[in-house]
């Protein structure tokens, strides 16, 4: 049996989404219609389209945001250091442990030659700009610890290298609780670079 055109439209604008399946794309999509009361369906198609036109990056440090300047950007009690991020979601993990109280700067993506991605197609010249004129205290990168996070950094850190800014790198090792046998060599080797006094 051969669904409605309205449903088979709304069974596909859910594949659109990672780990949807067809399954559970028809799931949502039945759900949608006969669960959802009319005034919620309207409120999600408003969101989405909000979305669009409503969000934007911040001028400044690239972050989603819903003004010119985010909220991090215009507080005036943050440090001078700019912890550099590959998304905006990164931003939320480092706010949310409450040790961090500078400013970000969201690269928007890594360079990764064997996608096509390079420098110029990443957050990158903005940072350079950014960082001649606030001259902060330290850069701090936290890519991660894959083979484009990795290029990412040592880019970054080659752009910088005649410049008065500190740069360094987050400590990547074991997870808290986590066991050294189950551990991989590139998280055993961080762990062992990432050390620190005791």
């Amino acid at each position: 049996m051969k669904y409605p055109e309205a449903l088979n439209k709304l069974i596909e604008s859910f594949q659109m989404y990672p780990g949807i399946g067809p399954k559970t794309a028809e799931r949502l999509a039945f759900f949608t219609f006969f669960k959802l009361k009319d005034e919620d369906i309207v409120r999600f198609s408003q969101n989405l389209l909000n979305l669009k036109t409503d969000i934007k990056y911040c001028s400044i440090c690239g972050v989603l945001t819903d003004s010119e300047k985010c909220q991090i950007c215009s507080d005036p009690h943050r440090s001078n250091t700019i912890l550099v991020v590959e998304s905006s979601r990164d931003v939320n993990v480092f706010d949310k442990t409450n040790q961090y109280n500078g400013r970000y700067h969201i690269l928007n993506g890594l360079i990764s030659p064997l996608k096509g991605i390079s420098p110029n197609e990443v957050n990158l010249k903005s940072l350079f700009k950014r960082i001649s004129y606030e001259v902060p205290e330290e850069v701090i990168i936290a890519t991660a610890a894959t083979v484009e996070g990795e290029m990412t950094a040592m880019y970054i850190k080659k752009q910088l290298e005649n410049s008065r800014v500190r740069i360094t790198r987050i400590g990547y090792g074991l997870p808290a609780g986590g066991d050294i046998e189950y551990a991989d060599e590139i998280t055993l080797i961080k762990s062992l670079e990432g050390r620190r006094d005791m």
